[in-house]
């Protein structure tokens, strides 16, 4: 018969090997996230994937893509999907719950939840299907060499001077198809009726219709494009950089949207996911996107330096309150529609 001794000694090993078994289960198993590339997902994998990985010992494997690509993918996986989690933004986010590959977010196993203000969780009813990682904006980026002077109206795009030299995004870009009936009315033009607006901007002289914040940021960059469109996020990582960039706010306003994180339905790893979506949205991650993003913290009572806040799409004193939100059903009702007409109407007719 075993001695006391000799069963407390097995049962520590026992247990020992039991944790050290757990340990190696976690370190083996991953989650696939979605996200964007560039500066995004470098924030994205420093803000939230490494404390997640360094706090639970579960890889990360990124899944890099712009938000229509993501869905794209998760529609095309539907019966078998091989991402757990997803960054997308709103407009994307909205078609993704329709298209039924989104998971209910339980306040129970992602207590952060409440965290986050209530403009920032996402239902249908009583269920989440999105909880917003921070807000962003589109407003006119410039090179400072030849634009000395900061922009005031979105109509400054049109003046001959910049012809040839501007960016706007295309309806392949999330922000792309808002960003028609933002245009609308910065011109005045009848929502109902927009082919005005597709004339005038048939006559825009562009570099480039970007698809993606990096190819916007890449023409800024290299001299392509030397005023335009583009985030917050993109603009003021180049002025970081040392780039002779400028970011302007136009009288008109700027047009505002958020990135989400959705669990994906079905997902293979989804307990795990939950808790990586849960990581996310702690005040330390929402502080250390906004630092590295600027984007504006949809979690409360977040913290950040004077330069970063002055920085953020609402200002230094601002708040959600602040920004220009759109209805994303009644866009998304109408994207089928202007994608088409700009491809008709702006595209072919330049």
């Amino acid at each position: 018969m075993a001695t006391p001794t000799r069963s407390a000694l097995r049962a520590a090993l026992l247990g020992a090997g039991l944790m050290l078994a757990t340990q190696a289960m976690a370190q083996q198993q991953k989650i696939t996230v979605a996200w964007y590339g560039g500066n995004w997902g470098d924030a994205f994998r420093a803000c939230v994937a490494d404390p997640y990985t360094k706090a639970t010992g579960v890889t990360v494997v990124p899944e890099v893509g712009t938000s229509t690509t993501t869905l794209a993918k998760l529609q095309q996986q539907k019966n078998a999907p091989t991402i757990d989690v997803a960054w997308m933004d709103g407009g994307i986010s909205e078609l993704a719950a329709q298209a039924g590959v989104l998971d209910t977010l339980d306040p129970a196993a992602i207590p952060n939840l409440k965290n986050v203000i209530d403009q920032g969780v996402y239902r249908n009813g009583d269920a989440a299907y999105a909880v917003s990682t921070g807000y962003y904006s589109l407003g006119i980026t410039y090179n400072t060499k030849e634009v000395p002077q900061a922009p005031t109206s979105w109509k400054d795009l049109w003046k001959p001077e910049y012809a040839g030299a501007v960016a706007v995004p295309s309806p392949a870009n999330s922000s792309g198809v808002p960003f028609v009936f933002f245009l609308a009315r910065v011109w005045a033009i009848d929502p109902s009726n927009l082919a005005p607006l597709y004339a005038k901007l048939a006559t825009l002289d562009t570099a480039l219709f970007f698809d993606s914040s990096g190819a916007a940021s890449n023409a800024y960059q290299s001299g392509e494009a030397i005023i335009g469109a583009h985030f917050n996020v993109g603009a003021w990582d180049l002025i970081d950089k040392g780039l002779p960039i400028g970011f302007a706010v136009p009288k008109e306003g700027a047009w505002a949207t958020d990135a989400r994180l959705h669990l994906v339905k079905g997902a293979p790893n989804a307990a795990a996911a939950r808790k990586f979506i849960d990581t996310a949205l702690t005040p330390d991650a929402a502080a250390c996107l906004a630092t590295r993003l600027y984007l504006g913290p949809a979690v409360k009572d977040v913290q950040v330096s004077k330069d970063v806040a002055r920085k953020l799409p609402w200002g230094a004193e601002g708040s959600v309150k602040n920004l220009s939100l759109f209805d994303w059903n009644l866009i998304n009702s109408r994207r089928a529609e202007v994608t088409d007409a700009w491809n008709r109407q702006v595209v072919r007719k330049r």
